[in-house]
């Protein structure tokens, strides 16, 4: 034992065997439990695989040693851990391994009084195992075979049988159990499960019942209630089995469930959760006013018993006891001073819950103002007309592991233009968006904007330069764009749009129709399906370009930009990469060309993010195009109504001879382009004029003018938080950038055009005269 004693000091007397150098120059076991191991190896009882269990557990023992009701519970537990053991049990092994580590520990403080004193906590821990050692086992089989010979009645007959045993013992109970008959069997099977599952898994069911315990603190049952619950369960078991072991196991396992329970309860119960019952700000403020200063956040924040714990501030949110939430939010974030030294919640408050945002935006939205109210300071005092304003944003903007927040996008989700406008919201969306965000999203737009250019260039600019002969190096300009697009830009979009759907498809993301239709979620922005319109519409010009199609007529023998044919009245080229033959077919090109170029700039309007100006207009823009649809279908049912009259009458006015006819002069006076010549002959025909004058009081005049005015209405109605729905789209910056960088770009595409045909101006203008000629010879 001198040895333990020299090895757990540090080994300051020297020693000349070989065997004291090499243990001291290992490791020294610095705690009770290293110890414990090092003395159990060098005192044999390495074998023992029961110490652990013991060990584990000792520290609760040693802990709730003068409360003996805890001390029992706690040696009940071990008991049904040590019962797992299928080896030999000698407690007093223990005891001696115990009381040489304490030695070895404390070898200065020990004495006779500390070996007293822990040998009988040790003798009052065996006497109580001892009386338990053994008598587990057969309870667990005798439980195990009476639960396995219920059948479904027997199993009905204890379902119903447990509360009507338990409110006749305890009428007070009838008062908790409102639920359905559902729930209150599924209690009962609960019961019958604890039992049993105590006996397999102690250590599981133990931090199971603590949890379920620290839930139920927030509903206030009395623990007067439990006794009666458990002796109405061991009575109703004592009429359904003769097994004397099966109704002891069933007693003795659903009174120590029972003794948990009601203990983390009690724990849990703090002047604090009883305040939230009560739902009263006032109570909860005379609660918290009790706790000191530096730990009164804690209060709010945390409650634990044993290894579980439960935040009194998420179960007042879950419980519904918003009134008692939020005066604790407000006390959380309240900055207090004792002397030198400050105390404010945030810190603790975003370390305990980093998901409070997304919280309140999930359960009780009607928080978040108070919350991020509670991050703004300000002084009292002014200098200069201006008042001093501290925000602490840090958690918005950063969460604990250095990573970027993800505050703004819970608040984005959430939708709510008013808490978008919040000015700390502002300014850390503001601080994200406009220290590196836009960046990214410019270098993003980049690549777009780029292939938007090009395709102007390719559609709308080169082939009308020296249109009807075009110099070989505008067709090879134009081959090279398009194939870029082809390539470049269709190629990329294809891929995203797959990698899109595919990871849809695979988390089961859908967006159902009446009908059975179903697509993409990610369709569901408009963005996302603009760009498929794209991409299909890209695809349909890649099947329909007419340089593939006049690749066949391609002459090299032809003399370039001089070789000619003529059918149907057209100029057929046979030059390289020419547009004109009759394999082409423009008429589908053409089209689908231009509904191309539209999408392409309809997607353009991702840019007004970077204006919460622009993106307002776009928003109003996008909230009233519902009013304007109806109105289109209302003038359309209009003119298709009164052509229809029209064309039934007998007259001789060519522009009603006919329902498409007449839909189309109808549609001309809507839009102010019918001839004033033709109302002349309108006039010829009394009824025509009378019909013709109906409809322009009721579709220019009558929906015109309501159109006006539920456009007025829908614009006051989203007025207010214009600006919000614009900070959610995006943020604040200044547009000028984006309009800087486009003008740039333009510049740039029109200096390498000027460069690339400044040389070839003058020979283009001599081969048009020159074909001119041709042609009119």
């Amino acid at each position: 034992m001198l040895f333990l004693v020299i090895l757990a000091s540090g080994g300051k007397q020297s020693s000349a065997s070989g065997e004291a150098k090499q243990v001291n120059a290992m490791r020294v076991p610095t705690t009770f439990n290293e110890m414990f191991l090092f003395n159990g190896a060098v005192m044999g009882f390495g074998n023992s695989l029961w110490m652990p269990m013991v060990l584990e557990a000792f520290d609760a023992i040693v802990t709730n040693a003068a409360n003996s009701f805890r001390l029992q519970e706690e040696c009940d537990t071990l008991s049904l851990s040590i019962a797992k053991y299928k080896g030999t049990v000698n407690l007093s092994e223990f005891k001696a391994v115990m009381l040489a580590s304490l030695r070895s520990l404390v070898p200065k403080d020990w004495n006779s009084a500390h070996e007293v004193a822990w040998t009988w906590l040790w003798g009052n821990v065996e006497r109580i195992l001892q009386n338990l050692l053994g008598k587990p086992a057969v309870q667990e089989k005798a439980l195990e075979r009476f639960i396995s010979s219920l059948t479904e009645d027997s199993q009905n007959y204890f379902r119903r049988e447990l509360f009507r045993r338990f409110f006749a013992l305890a009428p007070a109970g009838q008062d908790y159990f409102k639920q359905s008959t559902t729930r209150l069997y599924f209690i009962a099977d609960k019961v019958v499960e604890f039992g049993l599952q105590m006996f397999r898994a102690p250590k599981i069911m133990v931090e199971e019942i603590s949890a379920l315990g620290l839930r139920k603190v927030g509903y206030g049952i009395p623990t007067e209630l439990f006794g009666p619950f458990v002796s109405g369960a061991v009575e109703l078991v004592r009429t359904m089995t003769e097994d004397a072991n099966a109704e002891d196991g069933f007693r003795w396992s659903l009174s120590l469930v029972s003794r948990i329970l009601v203990r983390t309860i009690n724990e849990g119960s703090t002047i604090v959760m009883q305040a939230i019952n009560t739902n009263s700000a006032k109570q909860l403020e005379k609660a918290v006013s009790c706790a000191p200063r530096g730990k009164r956040s804690m209060w709010l924040l945390d409650i634990s018993v044993g290894s579980q714990s439960i935040s009194p501030l998420y179960w007042s949110i879950e419980s519904g006891s918003l009134e008692s939430a939020k005066a604790m939010i407000q006390d959380l974030l309240i900055i207090r001073a004792d002397r030198d030294n400050y105390y404010y919640g945030a810190d603790d408050l975003f370390a305990r819950h980093p998901d409070i945002i997304q919280r309140l935006c999930a359960d009780a939205e009607i928080l978040l103002p108070g919350l991020l109210d509670g991050l703004i300071w300000r002084s009292r005092l002014t200098q200069g007309g201006r008042r001093r304003v501290n925000f602490y944003i840090k958690h918005l903007v950063q969460d604990a592991d250095g990573n970027f927040s993800k505050c703004l996008d819970w608040l984005v989700e959430e939708g709510d233009p008013k808490i978008a406008c919040h000015p700390a919201v502002v300014l850390f969306s503001d601080l994200v968006w406009g220290g590196l965000a836009n960046r990214f999203f410019l270098l993003g737009k980049c690549w777009f904007l780029f292939t938007l250019c090009l395709f102007i260039i390719s559609q709308s600019i080169l082939q009308h330069l020296n249109e009807g002969d075009q110099h070989q190096m505008t067709r090879t300009s134009i081959m090279a764009i398009r194939c870029f697009i082809y390539v470049g830009s269709l190629g990329r979009e294809v891929q995203r749009q797959l990698s899109e759907a595919v990871g849809d498809f695979r988390a089961r993301r859908y967006i159902r129709l009446s009908g059975g239709i179903c697509f993409p979620k990610y369709l569901g922005r408009w963005n996302n399906a603009v760009s498929f319109l794209l991409m299909i519409c890209v695809m349909l010009m890649l099947t329909q370009e007419p340089i593939i199609w006049c690749a066949d007529n391609y002459d090299p023998d032809a003399d370039s930009g001089r070789s000619t044919n003529f059918a149907n009245g057209r100029n057929y080229d046979a030059d390289l990469f020419t547009q004109h033959c009759p394999s082409s077919s423009l008429e589908v090109y053409a089209p689908v060309s231009m509904v191309a170029m539209l999408l392409y700039w309809t997607l353009i309007v991702d840019l007004t993010v970077f204006s919460t100006r622009v993106s307002a207009f776009v928003l109003v823009c996008a909230h009233t195009m519902s009013e304007l649809g109806l109105f289109i279908l209302a003038m359309f049912f209009l003119i298709l109504a009164f052509s229809s009259a029209v064309s039934s009458l007998d007259h001789h006015n060519d522009d009603f001879s006919g329902i498409p006819s007449s839909m189309m002069s109808l549609t001309e006076m809507t839009l102010s382009m019918y001839p004033t010549g033709h109302f002349a002959v309108i006039a010829e025909t009394p009824i025509v004029l009378a019909v013709v004058s109906l409809f322009s009081i009721m579709g220019n005049v009558f929906l015109l003018n309501l159109l006006v005015a539920q456009l007025t209405g829908a614009y006051q109605t989203i007025h207010t938080d214009l600006v919000g729905y614009a900070r959610l789209n995006r943020g604040s910056l200044d547009l000028l950038k984006v309009i800087c960088f486009l003008l740039l770009l333009v510049c740039c595409c029109l200096f390498i055009l000027n460069c690339s045909y400044s040389d070839c101006f003058a020979a283009d203008r001599r081969s048009v005269m020159q074909v001119e000629s041709d042609v009119l010879a």
